[in-house]
């Protein structure tokens, strides 16, 4: 029996669908949880490790990860603060100038964002005067968009329990919003079931997550990480969103993460609109790449090993060479890709951030110290290495800089390439 083959656990069901039938999409080895940054005096602390290995269900095609780690000890305490990235901010101003237009919302309309952040992409909307509720469970997050912002924020899970008690008093949603949340629901069916129950019987919502055929045909295994128990086809969501009454009835694809779908649902009794020409090209697009049979799924595996080998192949060269590298960022996607292909100070000397509550601490795992970006202007590397090469662009630009000492970039995904 081949790896792609081998069965899940007998103990492991879907967790949409509930089949026992699961085969293996990826088995990234061990790994720590991606956003557990270790206090530079913790260093020689034991460091849990868990099973980074995603299935896919033989029954529904779902790509899963088991849940190791409860999301309460995932997001109490968050180190991921959306407004860190201009890029991330323009995509969000951008998409609530759309929405709001798009959806006539005005100040008698309300706005639902579930995993709100730190009111990244709320504050727009009350800066329009839009009545807006965020639902963020990491508090330290939620703060922030509090105090900072001036967006009302619950410090709460999402599921079924919260929708009934917010339309018992009332509050159902023009819109309900989620971006980058739908992978990181262990209870799936409760989720969606909740979204269905905060929604207006003519309300809309949209999602933004990951394209599974993006992270595939781009070897993105490096956006695969505990937080992330789902990734996402068309095909997937539509099965999941009917199975709880309600429809996606339109579809944009985006550049964000490497290439991610927003998806539009309505309630499956709101006929005033139909299903667009772009979700039944998306749909049959999905179809002619094999993402509706099982043995698609079992060919991804060995794409992730040899991407490995050639990004270990460029860093070793380079350091015989006798070449200084740095990274740039501490995202989990680094994370995921640096302790997957165990690369550690041997190879990458230091990796700097924007993030204050990153500066100071190791990476999870590698323990690679993470400094402020003036390092880099400090140390002078030869060589940068992008960890969240979904901001390449954004990145390379406020770096333009380093190519004065002959300094170059290096993008691990979807394989390794030096950038002059």
């Amino acid at each position: 029996m081949t790896t792609s083959e081998k069965p899940a656990p007998k103990a492991s069901v879907c967790r949409f669908c509930g089949s026992p039938d699961r085969r293996s999409f990826v088995d990234l080895g061990m790994s720590p949880l991606c956003e557990s940054y270790v206090p530079a005096d913790r260093g020689n602390d034991m460091e849990p490790f868990y099973p980074l290995h995603v299935w896919v269900c033989t029954k529904c095609l779902l790509v899963q990860l088991d849940e190791y780690v409860s999301p309460e000890h995932i997001f109490s305490e968050y180190a991921y603060f959306s407004s860190y990235s201009t890029a991330w901010l323009k995509h969000a101003e951008d998409y609530v100038a759309m929405i709001s237009d798009r959806l006539k919302l005005g100040p008698k309309s309300l706005v639902i964002e579930l995993a709100s952040n730190d009111g990244y992409l709320l504050q727009y909307f009350v800066k329009k005067g839009i009545p807006s509720l965020g639902i963020e469970p990491a508090a330290n997050v939620a703060k922030v968009a509090v105090e900072q912002r001036g967006v009302e924020t619950l410090v709460k899970f999402f599921g079924r329990e919260l929708a009934a008690t917010l339309k018992a008093e009332g509050r159902q949603a023009d819109l309900v919003l989620g971006n980058n949340v739908l992978a990181q629901v262990p209870d799936l069916n409760s989720f969606v079931a909740g979204i269905r129950t905060l929604l207006k019987p003519t309300g809309t919502c949209t999602i933004e997550f990951p394209h599974l055929q993006r992270l595939v045909e781009g070897n993105q295994f490096d956006t695969i990480y505990h937080e992330h128990y789902c990734y996402f086809s068309l095909i997937a969501a539509e099965r999941i969103f009917a199975a709880h009454d309600m429809t996606i009835f339109d579809v944009e694809e985006l550049w964000t993460h490497g290439g991610s779908l927003r998806i539009y649902a309505r309630p499956a009794a709101d006929g005033s609109r139909p299903i667009t020409d772009r979700v039944l090209k998306l749909r049959e697009q999905e179809k002619a790449a094999g993402y509706h049979d099982l043995p698609h799924y079992l060919t991804f595996e060995e794409q992730v090993r040899e991407t490995k080998r050639k990004l270990l192949e460029t860093l070793t060269g380079l350091k015989r060479a006798g070449k200084r590298i740095a990274g740039y960022g501490a995202p989990g996607k680094g994370n995921t890709l640096l302790n997957y292909c165990g690369i550690r100070q041997d190879l990458v000397d230091f990796t700097v951030d924007r993030n204050p509550y990153k500066q100071g601490k190791l990476l999870p795992g590698t323990h690679i110290p993470i400094f402020a970006p003036e390092k880099i202007d400090q140390e002078k590397p030869d060589y940068v290495l992008i960890l969240p090469w979904n901001f390449k662009d954004e990145i390379m630009a406020q770096l333009a800089h380093i190519r004065g000492w002959g300094g170059k970039f290096i993008v691990p995904i979807p394989e390794a390439a030096v950038v002059s």
